[in-house]
């Protein structure tokens, strides 16, 4: 379609439109999360709440108010399990690395320190006496963690675990509406825009619920083997299962965030294996056995599993995607990392709705 000036001007709008709704967002954002993860729930729950309204009991049906509590109830009774599963692994390291004894870690792999010593003084002709990497990385060790620290940690992490208690109630109010009420969430949004556009809208948001239902199962499905095969190879190893565990649960949970994520995780989980190597290995041997380990298992994740998840379930093309990221992260941060994929899904969605006359936007949505 050829561009004429009142497309322009419609793009301009648009762009107008979309950026003070951007904007409304980002000011309104805790309320937005709230709402976008209760809109999550409500699509993981509405199946049991179809089945458990269809019941009949003796010419009773189960009222849908009824079928979205117990569905509500069922979703937190699962989060609270898996909470219950690693929050101890969590807690149990962060004692066991509160009374380490790091002198005795620095001492363990004071072979390979030394050599990186010499190689430093060599590198950058200092005299022996003026620098010690062994002293420094001690004291280093004991400014990052021991027990005043980690125990500001654990004050902090109860502080916030008693302020999402707003948090958690706001979003299963949300969340039971949205249950008992199906289409409410598209009521919602809707309802902001002239009737005109009721049906774009309701084809985006069917776009945007099953891309990104595929996206989030996806990610959580790799996430999950990802920690069970690092669990499990780390066992092999002769690791005990409580750190084999911690170590597959934090590549699990740093797995969610993309390419920044999985190398945070692997450098903790290594600084983990020397503080607390395997017994009858070295810390040097541990360190090794961890890096070529979770090295190996990332690379079948990246070639294998991620060129899948991150590419063909939100239909764009890998390096689309890739730049995506980098463009986010460098934004926002982590934070940008992590709601990259979904927040360029839904805008590529909605871009072809309204703004299909574009070459640009027809040529990055002809997947969709």
């Amino acid at each position: 379609m050829k561009t004429t000036p009142q497309t322009f001007l419609r793009f301009i709008a648009g762009a107008a439109a979309a950026a003070a709704v951007l904007f409304l967002v980002w000011y309104f954002s805790s309320i937005v999360v709230y709402i976008l993860i209760s809109a999550v729930l409500a699509v993981m729950g509405n199946p049991l709440v179809r089945r458990l309204s269809a019941v009949h009991v003796r010419g009773w049906r189960i009222p849908r108010w009824l079928a979205a509590f117990a569905a509500l109830v069922v979703i937190w009774v699962v989060i609270a399990t898996l909470c219950s599963l690693f929050v101890p692994l969590v807690f149990n390291k962060i004692n066991q690395l509160a009374h380490v004894d790091f002198a005795t870690v620095v001492a363990s792999i004071e072979e390979p320190i030394a050599r990186a010593q010499n190689y430093l003084q060599s590198l950058f002709a200092q005299p022996s006496s003026s620098f010690s990497l062994p002293d420094a990385l001690t004291r280093t060790l004991r400014q990052v963690v021991d027990f005043e620290s980690l125990n500001s940690v654990f004050s902090s992490i109860v502080g916030i675990v008693i302020s999402s208690v707003i948090s958690v109630f706001s979003v299963s109010f949300i969340t039971f509406f949205f249950l008992k009420d199906e289409g409410l969430f598209y009521a919602m949004v809707t309802t902001l825009f002239p009737d005109r556009y009721r049906e774009n809208l309701t084809r985006a948001l069917d776009s945007v619920t099953v891309l990104l239902a595929r996206y989030f199962t996806g990610i959580l499905t790799e996430s999950l083997l990802l920690m069970i095969a690092v669990s499990l190879t780390m066992m092999a190893f002769g690791m005990k299962a409580a750190d084999a565990a911690f170590i597959g649960l934090v590549m699990g949970v740093m797995n969610v965030v993309p390419y920044a994520g999985p190398l945070i995780g692997g450098v903790f989980s290594v600084f983990v294996g020397i503080v607390t190597p395997i017994e009858g290995m070295t810390v040097g041997h541990t360190a090794f056995v961890i890096a070529g380990s979770l090295l190996i298992l990332k690379g079948l994740d990246d070639f294998v599993l991620q060129p899948t998840l991150y590419s063909e379930r939100v239909k764009a093309h890998p390096l689309e995607i890739f730049l995506v990221i980098l463009i986010a992260g460098s934004l926002a941060g982590i934070l940008g990392m992590l709601l990259a994929i979904p927040s360029y899904t839904v805008l590529r969605v909605f871009a072809k709705e309204f703004f299909s006359q574009f070459r640009l936007v027809r040529k990055l949505t002809e997947k969709i």
